[in-house]
């Protein structure tokens, strides 16, 4: 090993370690800290995030990049390290044209909207978080003015989530959904509906969290490299591939939204503990491209965990551990799993109405930066394209443009990777298959330790170094297409509602 490469690797130790500190903070923030601590809190990230932003911005670092990626050294290195001297290079060439001021005051600026968010959630009071989401659109602008100067601000917020995914790919990507999966939605509304009334009594939470372990150990989850939490929105979070924690949200009334909170998120942290261990504490690890994140995590969720042939095996433990569900059918469990309907939320929808959940949002960001719409008048946009797609409209702004927390923090561009994973699914579901065989017999005979190594070996080892065209390219051996997601919904609809 180089000098120079030792000394990179002694400069990303001291930039994880800060990382390490921000990252505990957040997690502590979203489960544990009491309200009057949540400032301190404020403070503490704000620094920290500060002192990590200098260190992967300093001229320091800049140098002893700059000097590995020179014709002379660059051939020296390995593969790995080759991409991680390629894409610090173009990171640092982008952040370093951010102020250090500037960049405080918007991770200040994120935690002070996330609480406002919280608060207006809760009061059903978009007034209350409009003021912080005028700011995050602003800095996000700004910020975007420093990376990319000249650039089509919404375009860079694309590109920082999901490499290669532009807007005009993702147009016709969504286009082709809405054509075919409209009409099949009329058809699957105006078909009988199954009765959920058994899903609405108790579900004791304590028994809810069990669940949730069982289902991450049958998934492949490894606790001894993770943990488990709760927070008001469920998320996924990473130290390195040996911590990566979970949370969940429960309620009494309606165990179905956890149960498939846990299978998602499971999704997700499996991903990361994954990724190639000699990745960790470089832009190698963990995975930066949303959709290719997403499609792991609503993978699990959907095309295994919506699959009747997933709960064959742990059916009967599942009764064990919430004993209602021992009156509920697997049939009966299945029908209610796959229920579609018009609803207000995202994170409860089925996987057909979720489409146009995410359809409103990619088209509510295009209005925000390309149209340049006043924040006041988002709440009325979302609720008539909540009326144009599923014709319903929310009572209160809880239920509606308050419902997610992504735009508190600026992740603006992020929605649409949720349902380019799903469309990334359709596509590998169709290699699996081609490769392993059915996928109905492998979960019914409680082989789903072959899909996760499948899944393993395909896409979670390469962490960051593929993009999303390049891991498509790799598994699938074809370009991105909506038609195997829209070929899996309408084989899959036509057959539980007879149509």
């Amino acid at each position: 090993m180089s000098k120079t490469v030792e000394d990179l690797k002694n400069y990303l130790d001291r930039i994880k370690k800060y990382e390490h500190i921000e990252t505990l903070l957040y997690w502590d923030m979203k489960t544990l800290v009491p309200k009057e601590g949540y400032d301190g809190h404020i403070d503490a990230l704000t620094y920290f995030s500060a002192e990590s932003f200098a260190l992967l911005t300093s001229d320091e670092l800049y140098e002893i990049v700059t000097d590995l990626a020179s014709d002379e050294e660059y051939e020296k290195l390995d593969d790995t390290m080759k991409f991680i001297v390629k894409r610090m290079k173009k990171d640092l060439e982008k952040e370093r044209r951010i102020p250090k001021d500037r960049y405080e005051a918007f991770v200040k600026a994120q935690a002070e909207s996330g609480r406002a968010w919280e608060e207006a959630k809760e009061a059903s009071d978009f007034s209350i978080f409009a003021p912080h989401l005028k700011k995050m659109i602003d800095f996000r602008v700004e910020m975007c003015g420093y990376t990319d100067p000249g650039e089509d601000v919404f375009e860079v917020l694309l590109e920082d989530h999901e490499e290669s995914m532009d807007s005009a790919t993702i147009d016709c990507l969504f286009e082709d959904l809405k054509s075919d999966l409209l009409p099949l939605l009329k058809k699957i509304l105006a078909a009988p509906q199954p009765d959920d009334a058994k899903f609405r009594e108790k579900f004791d939470i304590n028994g809810q969290k069990k669940v949730q372990d069982m289902l991450l150990a049958y998934m492949g989850f490894r606790k001894e490299a993770g943990a488990v939490g709760e927070s008001a929105h469920p998320f996924t979070l990473n130290f390195s591939s040996k911590d990566v924690r979970v949370t969940n949200h429960y309620r009494e009334s309606y165990p179905v939204n956890a149960i498939y909170s846990a299978i998602h998120e499971g999704g997700h942290a499996i991903f990361e503990q994954n990724v190639n261990p000699e990745y960790d504490n470089t832009v190698a690890g963990s995975c930066r491209y949303m959709g290719v994140h997403e499609s792991q995590s609503r993978f699990y969720e959907n095309m295994l965990g919506l699959n009747k042939n997933f709960w064959i095996p742990i059916y009967d433990k599942l009764g064990e551990l919430l004993p209602p569900f021992q009156e509920i059918t697997l049939d009966e469990f299945y029908r209610e799993v796959n229920h579609v309907r018009n609803s207000l939320i995202r994170i409860e929808a089925d996987e057909v109405t979720y489409c146009f959940h995410i359809i409103l949002r990619y088209e509510m960001e295009k209005a925000i930066f390309r149209d340049h719409v006043p924040v006041e008048e988002l709440p009325a946009i979302w609720n008539q394209k909540m009326q144009d797609y599923l014709e319903i409209t929310p009572e209160n702004d809880a239920a509606g443009i308050l419902q997610d927390t992504h735009w508190s923090d600026g992740s603006f561009g992020y929605f649409p990777s949720y349902l380019l994973g799903s469309i990334y699914d359709g596509m590998f579901l169709e290699q699996l298959e081609e490769e392993l065989g059915c996928v109905d017999q492998i979960l019914r005979e409680g082989r789903i330790s072959e899909i996760t190594k499948w899944l393993n070996d395909q896409i979670h080892q390469y962490g960051s170094t593929r993009t999303p065209k390049e891991v498509i390219a790799n598994v699938c051996g074809k370009v991105v297409s909506s038609k195997p997601l829209i070929s899996y919904f309408t084989k899959k609809y036509t057959e539980i509602y007879n149509l």
